[in-house]
């Protein structure tokens, strides 16, 4: 008995990417993609976002702003607001690609093409949504370790470090990776598996009339 086969292949590449889609709608919308304490001022913490700059003090707490001017925003912050935004719309494209492709979900009858087909194009999306997840934020930590080592920056400057939202969404890039690439082993499972079918049914085709043969051989 084989227990890992194409439906189930199909619907744990379905659960890993619907995961990864929803890290990635949080993630975007966190205000803790940077982080930044100063030595001066130890009662602060500074956090910015891809839409929000915040500042928590133990007197008044959490206070964030939106960015007022999208012009003025550096193009790095502008780059990865659209790039993530790009993610989550490929992503939900994929995985409701991805769900209609399934096995046993019924799209009408003989369309074992057209739900292939789905998979395929429901693995790529989320592929790419993946993609334009880790890109951003790979770009965004690139530029930050720069600036952190800049020498021409006064020692006493604070600068911006890591948040838990950049890990969080490296997290889900990878899980949206993983997922388009299960989708497509789940394709080539499924190829597989109907041909190993064809071939057991024609070989029960060519034996059928062999035995018919042998009994009209017997009658006479």
């Amino acid at each position: 008995m084989v227990l890992l086969t194409a439906k189930i292949m199909q619907r744990a590449s379905l659960f890993v990417s619907f995961g990864g889609l929803v890290t990635t709608f949080v993630t975007t919308f966190l205000p803790l993609w940077k982080t930044m304490n100063s030595d001066l001022n130890e009662m602060e913490n500074w956090y910015e976002g891809l839409w929000h700059t915040c500042i928590f003090t133990e007197e008044v707490g959490l206070h964030c702003k939106a960015f007022e001017s999208l012009l003025a925003l550096p193009p790095v912050t502008l780059a990865s607001r659209i790039l993530m935004c790009l993610s989550i719309a490929t992503g939900f494209l994929g995985v409701a690609a991805t769900f209609f492709g399934l096995e046993g979900v019924e799209i009408g009858q003989g369309r074992e093409k057209t739900k292939r087909a789905l998979l395929i194009l429901g693995g790529v999306l989320i592929w790419v949504s993946g993609v334009t997840t880790l890109a951003p934020v790979s770009l965004i930590a690139y530029m930050m370790v720069v600036e952190f080592w800049d020498e021409s920056l006064p020692d006493v400057m604070p600068r911006w470090e890591y948040g838990e939202a950049m890990f969080s969404a490296w997290f889900s890039g990878l899980l949206l990776v993983i997922g388009g690439s299960f989708i497509f082993v789940a394709v080539c499972m499924g190829d597989h598996e109907t041909k190993q079918q064809n071939k057991v049914s024609s070989q029960a085709q060519g034996q059928q009339p062999r035995a018919r043969n042998y009994l009209k051989t017997e009658i006479l």
